[in-house]
Order: structure tokens, then C-alpha cells, then sequence
């Protein structure tokens, strides 16, 4: 359910189906190391080899190359090599090719060819079912409430819903007490979930770009036309479009009551002049960093 998860079945499945199929996996910061450990040890047409003459290329996290120059070359390169001889590439991220902000159009446009399946969270049900199975495998004492208590706390991942089951596992252990819901609610508190985290909305969108360009917020949301308060108030509608689910409408709300036909144009157009502009990338990239620090 998870990609992760997703891409090592992709790979399984071909193996075992294909056996004479030739399948390599690896995380982008696995590619990346080896392309610059081969690069040291004169090993390049090694790691080309391994790289390019298969069936099947799966790369996890890609996203993790977008600001490595030469990593995005080689890469560029191995594409081209697998996609000519007519075999297959999986590649996942965490959003889609067009949000890379800082990778070269040439990889975002062929990223952009295939077919982009998003995966969104497990809803309740699924979280549940994944608990519920995680417990059968390892044999663990939890009752049905515990496991909804778990699953209703943790929306994000499947990563995170494991760690929280193991986490119980770990502290009733340790006590020698039942999985209980009290028991949860005091494993949960303190680690994953802490309650200030702050949750990103537009408001927190627009003080990180009035903080990061330098603009008050009384400018963001007013109507001057100057360059240096339109790109601002463009990348805050663009952010808002893309960080949350807010509607267009809202979000011409919160930049001083523009219409939805605005906050579009304004979208499309940071799209289009992020794909050529890395200083613009650049720019989106340091806002996003300050909308997610804690």
C-alpha cells in the first residue's frame, strides 16, 4: 500500500513470473552513490552496465536526485538508454514530476510520459485491516478498540502506523502490561503525535512567503502591481493550490478577495516559469522548507 511497498511487489512479481527477466531496485540515494563510487574507482561502465542492460528499473524516492547535477545526467542518460531498448522504469516520489521543483525539464518531461498513479493515504478501513494483519504476523495481544484507537491517530503512512503498533508492542512489554486503549493513549502522545504541530493551512502559507521575500501581508493582499509584491503573492496562491485542499475560491479569499480566475492564471503561470526558471525553484523550494519547519 505503501510505494515502497508497491515497488519491491512490482519487482518480486517480474521475478518470479520472468525469472530470465533482468529486474534491479534501488533508492535514488542508493544510484547516487554508487554512480559517484564507481566514478572513483574507474568502475563506470560497470555500474552503466548494471544500470542499463536490464528489463526492468525501479527507483525509489526519486525526488532525492533534484539537486544533484551530474546524478541527473547519468540518470538522464540511463533513461534514454532503457526507454530506446524498448524495456520498463518504475519510478515513485513523493509528488508528482511537476512539483521537483529544482530537477531539470528534460527528466520532468520524461517522468511526465508514463502513466502517474497517485497514492493516497489507507483510509480508516484499510489501516485497520494493515494493523490487524501486523498483529496476526507477529502474534500481538490487541483487541479490536485498541487497533481503531491506533488507526484513527495515525492517517499519515503505513510507515508510521507500523511504528506506532511496535511502539505499544514495545512499552507493554517492557511494563508487563496488557494492550489496553490508556496504554496507547500515553505511548502516542508524547511521540508521533505531538497536538502543535502545526497542520499547513493558507494563513501559515502566506506568512512563510511574506516571511521568506521580505513583503508585509497587508501587501500580499492588496493590490499593488509592483514585480516585487506580484511574484510573492503568485507563489503563496500557487503554494496554497498545491499544499492543500483548500479551493480557489478560498484562496482568492485569503489574497484580498481575488476571483478564482485570477488564482488560476497565477498558478499556471508559477508552473510554467518554475519549469525554466531554477531561481524561481529555488525560491518555492526555500518557502516550502519554512511552511514545514517545526
Amino acid at each position: 500500500l505503501g510505494k515502497t511497498h508497491l515497488m519491491h511487489a512490482i519487482g518480486s512479481q517480474v521475478a518470479a513470473k520472468f525469472p530470465r527477466k533482468r529486474v534491479v531496485y534501488a533508492t535514488s540515494e542508493k544510484f547516487t552513490n554508487e554512480f559517484i563510487t564507481s566514478i572513483q574507482q574507474g568502475k563506470i561502465d560497470e555500474f552503466r552496465a548494471r544500470y542499463r542492460r536490464i528489463d526492468l528499473l525501479l527507483i525509489d524516492d526519486i525526488q532525492f536526485i533534484a539537486d544533484k547535477e551530474r546524478t541527473q545526467e547519468e540518470f538522464f542518460h540511463t533513461f534514454n538508454a532503457i526507454h530506446e531498448d524498448g524495456k520498463q522504469i518504475v519510478l515513485s516520489s513523493d509528488r508528482p514530476p511537476k512539483a521537483i521543483l529544482t530537477l531539470e525539464e528534460r527528466l520532468r518531461s520524461r517522468f511526465e510520459w508514463g502513466l502517474i498513479a497517485d497514492l493516497t493515504a489507507p483510509d480508516l478501513e484499510t489501516r485497520i485491516a494493515i494493523l490487524r494483519a501486523k498483529a496476526e504476523e507477529g502474534a500481538v495481544p490487541i483487541t479490536s478498540d485498541v487497533m481503531e484507537f491506533v488507526a484513527r491517530k495515525v492517517v499519515s503512512n503505513i510507515r508510521e502506523l507500523e511504528g506506532a503498533l511496535n511502539r505499544i508492542v514495545a512499552y507493554a512489554s517492557m511494563g508487563a502490561m496488557p494492550i489496553s486503549i490508556e496504554l496507547a493513549q500515553a505511548v502516542l502522545s508524547n511521540v508521533l503525535y505531538n497536538p502543535k504541530k502545526r497542520q499547513v493551512t493558507p494563513e501559515r502559507i502566506a506568512i512563510a512567503v511574506s516571511e521568506y521575500y521580505g513583503v508585509q501581508m497587508d501587501q500580499l493582499k492588496g493590490q499593488k502591481r509592483d514585480k516585487a509584491i506580484v511574484t510573492p503573492r503568485q507563489v503563496a496562491m500557487f503554494l496554497m493550490r498545491e499544499e492543500t485542499d483548500v479551493s480557489l475560491l478560498r484562496i482568492g479569499a485569503e489574497l484580498g478577495g481575488r476571483d478564482h480566475s485570477t488564482v488560476l492564471h497565477a498558478c499556471d503561470k508559477i508552473t510554467r516559469e518554475s519549469a525554466v526558471n531554477d531561481e524561481l525553484r529555488r525560491e518555492i523550494a526555500a518557502v516550502r522548507e519554512l511552511i514545514y519547519a517545526e
